[in-house]
């Protein structure tokens, strides 16, 4: 998991290279990244359950999930799912399963603490305005 404390800026807001604090640390051991399957979100779980799954499968984090990332979100808004769910909620439970997400890097905080920005390309902007034109009834594009 990331640092703790604020939340750090974009790198375009810094002043200066991060690269410079790297200090002592030592150099990322690289591995593979395999193609990853999404298996269909369970019939039952409660709508927040299900629009956090579909979320995550449409975000820019999902570039970096692997199968075992997969199937801790599953498990997570399977828990999420008997949660909403339950008649008695305990506040424990919602706040461990929501640190729980953060180690997915759900959430652009989660992402900027570990130093992963997504960026918005203006061409795929564009292709997302004519859609919402010409395709998208009800929906409109929020800059």
């Amino acid at each position: 998991m990331g640092s703790r404390g604020p939340v750090p800026n974009r790198s375009e807001d810094l002043s200066r290279d991060r690269d410079a604090n790297r200090g002592g640390r030592p150099d990322i051991t690289k591995g593979k990244a395999r193609p990853v399957v999404w298996p269909q979100p369970d019939e039952g779980w409660h709508d927040i359950a299900r629009m956090l799954w579909d979320a995550c499968q449409l975000s820019g984090q999902a570039d970096f999930y692997q199968q075992s990332d997969i199937a801790l979100l599953y498990s997570l808004c399977d828990d999420l799912s008997h949660y909403k769910d339950g008649r008695k909620r305990s506040g424990q439970m919602l706040q461990t399963i929501m640190s729980s997400f953060e180690r997915l890097l759900v959430a652009e905080g989660d992402r900027r603490r570990v130093r992963v920005e997504l960026e918005v390309e203006s061409a795929e902007d564009d292709g997302i305005a004519h859609y919402m034109e010409d395709d998208g009834p009800g929906l409109r594009l929020v800059s």
